[in-house]
Protein backbone atom coordinates (compact mmCIF):
# COMPACT_ATOMS: atom_id res chain seq x y z
CA UNK A 1 0.00 0.00 0.00
CA UNK A 2 2.72 2.24 0.58
CA UNK A 3 4.05 1.78 -2.92
CA UNK A 4 1.35 2.61 -4.20
CA UNK A 5 0.79 5.74 -2.02
CA UNK A 6 4.26 6.55 -3.30
CA UNK A 7 3.92 6.31 -6.91
CA UNK A 8 0.50 8.17 -7.16
CA UNK A 9 2.11 10.90 -5.74
CA UNK A 10 5.04 10.42 -8.16
CA UNK A 11 2.51 10.59 -11.09
CA UNK A 12 0.54 12.91 -9.62
CA UNK A 13 3.59 15.54 -9.38
CA UNK A 14 4.55 14.70 -13.21
CA UNK A 15 0.76 15.36 -14.93
CA UNK A 16 0.96 18.31 -12.85
CA UNK A 17 4.64 19.98 -13.90
CA UNK A 18 3.14 18.95 -17.62
CA UNK A 19 -0.03 21.23 -17.18
CA UNK A 20 -0.37 24.52 -18.76
CA UNK A 21 -3.53 25.96 -17.93
CA UNK A 22 -5.80 26.61 -14.66
CA UNK A 23 -8.61 24.18 -15.54
CA UNK A 24 -6.75 20.91 -16.10
CA UNK A 25 -4.48 21.85 -13.25
CA UNK A 26 -8.17 22.11 -11.17
CA UNK A 27 -9.25 18.87 -12.85
CA UNK A 28 -6.18 17.13 -11.36
CA UNK A 29 -6.70 19.01 -8.00
CA UNK A 30 -10.45 17.07 -7.74
CA UNK A 31 -9.76 13.85 -9.13
CA UNK A 32 -6.70 13.75 -6.06
CA UNK A 33 -9.07 14.83 -3.51
CA UNK A 34 -12.16 15.19 -4.42
CA UNK A 35 -15.23 13.68 -2.97
CA UNK A 36 -13.87 10.28 -4.87
CA UNK A 37 -10.39 11.14 -5.30
CA UNK A 38 -7.20 9.08 -5.06
CA UNK A 39 -6.07 10.76 -1.63
CA UNK A 40 -9.86 10.70 -0.22
CA UNK A 41 -10.62 6.86 -1.28
CA UNK A 42 -7.21 5.88 0.29
CA UNK A 43 -7.96 7.49 3.44
CA UNK A 44 -11.43 5.38 3.79
CA UNK A 45 -9.00 2.71 3.81
CA UNK A 46 -7.58 3.21 6.57
CA UNK A 47 -10.00 1.84 8.89
CA UNK A 48 -9.63 -1.47 7.66
CA UNK A 49 -5.84 -1.67 8.66
CA UNK A 50 -4.05 -2.84 12.34
CA UNK A 51 -3.62 -0.18 14.67
CA UNK A 52 0.08 -0.18 13.84
CA UNK A 53 -0.16 -0.07 9.60
CA UNK A 54 -3.03 2.41 10.45
CA UNK A 55 -0.18 5.08 12.07
CA UNK A 56 2.41 4.41 9.44
CA UNK A 57 -0.02 5.11 6.67
CA UNK A 58 -1.52 7.61 7.96
CA UNK A 59 1.49 9.83 8.37
CA UNK A 60 2.49 8.78 4.92
CA UNK A 61 -0.69 9.89 3.62
CA UNK A 62 -0.71 12.86 5.09
CA UNK A 63 3.32 13.81 3.61
CA UNK A 64 2.20 12.45 0.52
CA UNK A 65 -1.37 15.54 1.07
CA UNK A 66 0.78 17.85 1.97
CA UNK A 67 3.19 17.44 -0.83
CA UNK A 68 0.37 17.57 -3.43
CA UNK A 69 -1.09 20.62 -2.41
CA UNK A 70 1.85 22.79 -1.82
CA UNK A 71 3.11 21.23 -5.77
CA UNK A 72 -0.80 21.98 -6.89
CA UNK A 73 -0.60 25.59 -5.35
CA UNK A 74 2.81 26.30 -6.59
CA UNK A 75 1.81 25.41 -10.44
CA UNK A 76 -1.52 27.52 -9.70
CA UNK A 77 0.72 30.59 -8.98
CA UNK A 78 2.81 30.00 -11.83
CA UNK A 79 0.08 29.58 -14.58
CA UNK A 80 -1.33 33.11 -13.15
CA UNK A 81 1.86 34.61 -13.50
CA UNK A 82 2.78 33.64 -16.85
CA UNK A 83 -0.86 33.32 -17.84
CA UNK A 84 -1.98 36.52 -20.47
CA UNK A 85 -6.01 36.77 -21.87
CA UNK A 86 -5.84 37.11 -25.23
CA UNK A 87 -7.86 40.64 -25.45
CA UNK A 88 -8.48 42.90 -28.74
CA UNK A 89 -8.88 46.54 -28.00
CA UNK A 90 -10.92 46.64 -31.44
CA UNK A 91 -14.02 45.20 -29.78
CA UNK A 92 -16.93 47.42 -29.06
CA UNK A 93 -17.50 46.97 -25.10
CA UNK A 94 -21.03 46.59 -23.74
CA UNK A 95 -22.02 50.25 -22.02
CA UNK A 96 -23.27 50.04 -19.11
CA UNK A 97 -26.11 52.40 -18.06
CA UNK A 98 -25.26 54.63 -15.11
CA UNK A 99 -28.29 56.61 -13.50
CA UNK A 100 -31.64 57.28 -15.23
CA UNK A 101 -33.03 60.31 -17.50
CA UNK A 102 -34.58 63.19 -14.94
CA UNK A 103 -38.38 63.24 -14.28
CA UNK A 104 -38.70 66.05 -16.57
CA UNK A 105 -36.78 64.71 -19.45
CA UNK A 106 -38.53 61.78 -18.89
CA UNK A 107 -42.12 63.76 -19.63
CA UNK A 108 -40.50 66.09 -22.37
CA UNK A 109 -40.03 62.80 -24.82
CA UNK A 110 -43.46 61.16 -23.72
CA UNK A 111 -45.53 64.29 -24.70
CA UNK A 112 -43.20 64.59 -27.92
CA UNK A 113 -43.69 61.69 -28.92
CA UNK A 114 -47.30 62.32 -28.64
CA UNK A 115 -47.38 65.30 -30.19
CA UNK A 116 -45.10 63.98 -33.44
CA UNK A 117 -48.14 61.85 -33.74
CA UNK A 118 -50.66 64.57 -34.02
CA UNK A 119 -48.00 65.82 -36.80
CA UNK A 120 -46.11 68.45 -34.80
CA UNK A 121 -42.59 68.92 -35.93
CA UNK A 122 -40.03 69.65 -32.64
CA UNK A 123 -37.87 72.68 -32.51
CA UNK A 124 -35.49 74.50 -29.62
CA UNK A 125 -34.79 78.16 -29.00
CA UNK A 126 -32.00 80.05 -27.04
CA UNK A 127 -32.72 80.41 -23.95
CA UNK A 128 -31.10 84.26 -23.90
CA UNK A 129 -33.36 85.65 -26.06
CA UNK A 130 -34.47 89.28 -26.52
CA UNK A 131 -36.83 91.92 -26.10
CA UNK A 132 -38.26 91.77 -29.34
CA UNK A 133 -38.73 88.11 -30.11
CA UNK A 134 -39.60 88.04 -26.18
CA UNK A 135 -42.41 90.20 -26.25
CA UNK A 136 -42.64 93.17 -29.47
CA UNK A 137 -43.33 90.45 -31.70
CA UNK A 138 -46.33 88.68 -29.41
CA UNK A 139 -48.30 92.50 -29.42
CA UNK A 140 -46.70 93.05 -26.14
CA UNK A 141 -44.95 96.40 -26.68
CA UNK A 142 -43.01 98.28 -23.77
CA UNK A 143 -45.77 100.33 -22.89
CA UNK A 144 -48.19 97.05 -22.62
CA UNK A 145 -49.52 96.88 -19.51
CA UNK A 146 -49.27 93.28 -19.47
CA UNK A 147 -45.33 93.44 -18.84
CA UNK A 148 -46.21 94.50 -15.47
CA UNK A 149 -47.57 90.66 -15.08
CA UNK A 150 -44.32 89.17 -15.99
CA UNK A 151 -41.21 90.36 -13.39
CA UNK A 152 -38.37 89.43 -16.47
CA UNK A 153 -34.76 88.75 -15.63
CA UNK A 154 -32.58 90.86 -17.65
CA UNK A 155 -29.04 89.86 -18.24
CA UNK A 156 -28.86 93.92 -20.60
CA UNK A 157 -31.82 95.69 -19.62
CA UNK A 158 -33.90 96.84 -21.23
CA UNK A 159 -32.96 94.40 -24.76
CA UNK A 160 -31.47 91.10 -23.56
CA UNK A 161 -32.92 88.83 -20.95
CA UNK A 162 -33.99 85.29 -19.77
CA UNK A 163 -36.55 83.97 -22.18
CA UNK A 164 -39.74 84.46 -19.51
CA UNK A 165 -41.75 81.87 -21.58
CA UNK A 166 -41.57 79.25 -24.63
CA UNK A 167 -43.73 81.38 -26.80
CA UNK A 168 -39.94 83.43 -27.73
CA UNK A 169 -40.12 79.98 -30.17
CA UNK A 170 -42.84 80.49 -31.36
CA UNK A 171 -42.22 84.40 -32.91
CA UNK A 172 -38.78 82.69 -34.34
CA UNK A 173 -40.96 80.17 -35.98
CA UNK A 174 -43.17 81.91 -37.87
CA UNK A 175 -40.97 83.96 -39.36
CA UNK A 176 -38.65 81.19 -40.61
CA UNK A 177 -41.22 78.57 -41.30
CA UNK A 178 -43.38 79.13 -44.35
CA UNK A 179 -47.36 77.60 -43.72
CA UNK A 180 -48.83 75.54 -42.98
CA UNK A 181 -46.80 73.70 -39.64
CA UNK A 182 -47.59 72.43 -36.37
CA UNK A 183 -44.86 72.64 -33.51
CA UNK A 184 -43.98 72.27 -30.13
CA UNK A 185 -40.75 73.22 -28.20
CA UNK A 186 -39.98 72.29 -24.81
CA UNK A 187 -37.12 74.61 -22.48
CA UNK A 188 -36.66 76.09 -19.58
CA UNK A 189 -37.89 79.75 -18.80
CA UNK A 190 -36.84 82.83 -15.97
CA UNK A 191 -39.21 84.56 -14.38
CA UNK A 192 -38.91 86.50 -10.74
CA UNK A 193 -41.16 83.92 -8.55
CA UNK A 194 -41.60 83.92 -4.62
CA UNK A 195 -40.71 79.88 -4.64
CA UNK A 196 -43.47 77.93 -3.30
CA UNK A 197 -44.90 74.14 -3.77
CA UNK A 198 -45.78 75.38 -7.05
CA UNK A 199 -43.84 77.79 -8.41
CA UNK A 200 -40.32 78.24 -9.02
CA UNK A 201 -37.71 80.72 -10.71
CA UNK A 202 -36.50 78.46 -12.66
CA UNK A 203 -39.26 76.41 -14.64
CA UNK A 204 -39.90 74.30 -17.63
CA UNK A 205 -42.65 75.28 -20.73
CA UNK A 206 -43.58 72.99 -23.05
CA UNK A 207 -44.82 75.38 -26.35
CA UNK A 208 -47.13 74.17 -29.07
CA UNK A 209 -48.54 76.28 -31.99
CA UNK A 210 -49.79 75.76 -35.72
CA UNK A 211 -50.57 78.06 -38.69
CA UNK A 212 -52.18 77.77 -41.85
CA UNK A 213 -55.64 78.43 -43.49
CA UNK A 214 -58.89 77.79 -41.76
CA UNK A 215 -57.25 76.48 -38.49
CA UNK A 216 -60.05 77.52 -35.59
CA UNK A 217 -60.64 77.09 -32.02
CA UNK A 218 -61.92 73.51 -32.94
CA UNK A 219 -58.50 72.35 -33.77
CA UNK A 220 -57.19 73.58 -30.92
CA UNK A 221 -59.72 72.28 -28.43
CA UNK A 222 -59.69 68.60 -29.97
CA UNK A 223 -55.92 68.89 -30.69
CA UNK A 224 -55.77 69.53 -26.66
CA UNK A 225 -58.41 67.06 -25.65
CA UNK A 226 -56.52 64.32 -27.31
CA UNK A 227 -53.57 65.31 -25.92
CA UNK A 228 -54.83 65.40 -22.52
CA UNK A 229 -56.82 61.89 -22.99
CA UNK A 230 -53.56 60.07 -24.60
CA UNK A 231 -51.04 61.11 -21.43
CA UNK A 232 -53.28 61.39 -18.30
CA UNK A 233 -55.96 58.87 -19.12
CA UNK A 234 -59.62 58.28 -20.57
CA UNK A 235 -60.44 58.72 -16.69
CA UNK A 236 -59.19 62.36 -16.17
CA UNK A 237 -61.48 65.37 -15.99
CA UNK A 238 -61.02 68.56 -17.68
CA UNK A 239 -62.47 72.03 -18.47
CA UNK A 240 -61.59 74.94 -20.55
CA UNK A 241 -62.40 78.63 -19.16
CA UNK A 242 -62.14 81.39 -20.39
CA UNK A 243 -58.84 83.39 -19.44
CA UNK A 244 -57.16 86.66 -21.37
CA UNK A 245 -53.44 86.69 -22.52
CA UNK A 246 -52.24 89.04 -24.58
CA UNK A 247 -50.81 86.37 -27.62
CA UNK A 248 -53.83 85.08 -27.98
CA UNK A 249 -57.33 86.58 -28.89
CA UNK A 250 -59.84 84.45 -27.87
CA UNK A 251 -57.74 82.89 -24.98
CA UNK A 252 -58.79 80.34 -22.77
CA UNK A 253 -57.22 77.99 -19.86
CA UNK A 254 -57.63 73.98 -19.48
CA UNK A 255 -57.72 72.86 -15.95
CA UNK A 256 -57.20 69.11 -15.68
CA UNK A 257 -58.78 67.56 -11.79
CA UNK A 258 -56.47 67.66 -8.52
CA UNK A 259 -55.12 63.67 -8.42
CA UNK A 260 -53.07 64.64 -5.00
CA UNK A 261 -56.60 65.48 -3.06
CA UNK A 262 -58.80 64.30 -5.62
CA UNK A 263 -60.74 67.98 -5.57
CA UNK A 264 -60.84 68.26 -2.16
CA UNK A 265 -58.34 70.95 -2.16
CA UNK A 266 -54.84 71.12 -1.37
CA UNK A 267 -51.28 73.51 -1.19
CA UNK A 268 -50.71 71.71 -5.33
CA UNK A 269 -54.31 72.90 -6.75
CA UNK A 270 -54.33 76.07 -4.00
CA UNK A 271 -57.64 74.48 -2.38
CA UNK A 272 -59.21 74.61 -5.91
CA UNK A 273 -59.23 70.93 -7.02
CA UNK A 274 -58.44 72.03 -10.39
CA UNK A 275 -54.90 72.51 -11.78
CA UNK A 276 -54.18 75.12 -14.30
CA UNK A 277 -52.49 73.20 -16.67
CA UNK A 278 -51.94 75.43 -19.87
CA UNK A 279 -53.23 78.37 -21.50
CA UNK A 280 -54.34 78.90 -25.23
CA UNK A 281 -56.09 80.28 -27.76
CA UNK A 282 -56.45 81.55 -31.39
CA UNK A 283 -53.39 83.95 -32.54
CA UNK A 284 -53.46 87.15 -32.23
CA UNK A 285 -54.42 88.55 -35.24
CA UNK A 286 -51.95 91.57 -34.73
CA UNK A 287 -49.21 88.97 -34.13
CA UNK A 288 -49.85 87.69 -37.74
CA UNK A 289 -49.62 91.17 -39.14
CA UNK A 290 -46.21 91.44 -37.31
CA UNK A 291 -45.10 89.05 -39.97
CA UNK A 292 -47.13 89.99 -42.83
CA UNK A 293 -49.88 87.68 -42.82
CA UNK A 294 -53.67 88.84 -43.35
CA UNK A 295 -55.55 87.87 -40.35
CA UNK A 296 -58.61 87.11 -42.57
CA UNK A 297 -56.49 84.66 -44.63
CA UNK A 298 -54.67 82.65 -42.56
CA UNK A 299 -54.81 81.48 -38.74
CA UNK A 300 -53.25 79.99 -36.27
CA UNK A 301 -53.90 78.34 -32.10
CA UNK A 302 -50.69 78.17 -29.75
CA UNK A 303 -50.77 76.48 -26.31
CA UNK A 304 -48.14 77.22 -23.57
CA UNK A 305 -48.41 74.72 -20.52
CA UNK A 306 -46.23 74.68 -17.52
CA UNK A 307 -44.32 71.58 -17.63
CA UNK A 308 -43.02 71.33 -14.10
CA UNK A 309 -46.74 70.61 -12.70
CA UNK A 310 -47.43 67.63 -15.29
CA UNK A 311 -44.25 65.91 -14.04
CA UNK A 312 -45.44 66.77 -10.77
CA UNK A 313 -48.27 64.97 -11.37
CA UNK A 314 -46.86 62.02 -13.52
CA UNK A 315 -44.81 61.31 -10.95
CA UNK A 316 -47.08 62.33 -7.75
CA UNK A 317 -44.57 64.91 -6.72
CA UNK A 318 -46.36 67.52 -4.30
CA UNK A 319 -43.37 69.96 -4.51
CA UNK A 320 -42.11 71.62 -7.33
CA UNK A 321 -38.59 72.29 -5.37
CA UNK A 322 -38.25 68.39 -5.09
CA UNK A 323 -37.30 68.30 -8.76
CA UNK A 324 -33.89 70.62 -8.56
CA UNK A 325 -32.88 69.65 -5.15
CA UNK A 326 -30.77 66.76 -5.97
CA UNK A 327 -32.09 64.49 -4.16
CA UNK A 328 -31.66 61.09 -6.27
CA UNK A 329 -34.76 59.32 -5.09
CA UNK A 330 -36.62 61.37 -7.71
Amino acid sequence: MKEDIINSKNQAIAQINEIDNLNDLEQIRIELFGRNGKITNTTKELKNLSDEDKKQIGILINEVKNTLEKVIADKKNDLKVNFREWFDPTIPVKIKKVGHLHPTSIVILEMTEIFKNLGFSIMEGPEIESDHYNFELLNLPKDHPARSLQDVLYIEEPETLLRSHTSSVETRSIEKLKPPFRVVVAGKCYRFENVNASNNAMFYQFQGFALQKGISMTDLKGTLFSFVKSYFGEERKIRFRCKYYPEVEPGVGLDIDCKFCDQKGCSVCKGRGWIEMLGAGMIHPQILKNFGYNPKKISGFAFGMGLDRIVMDRFKINDIRSLYNGDIRY
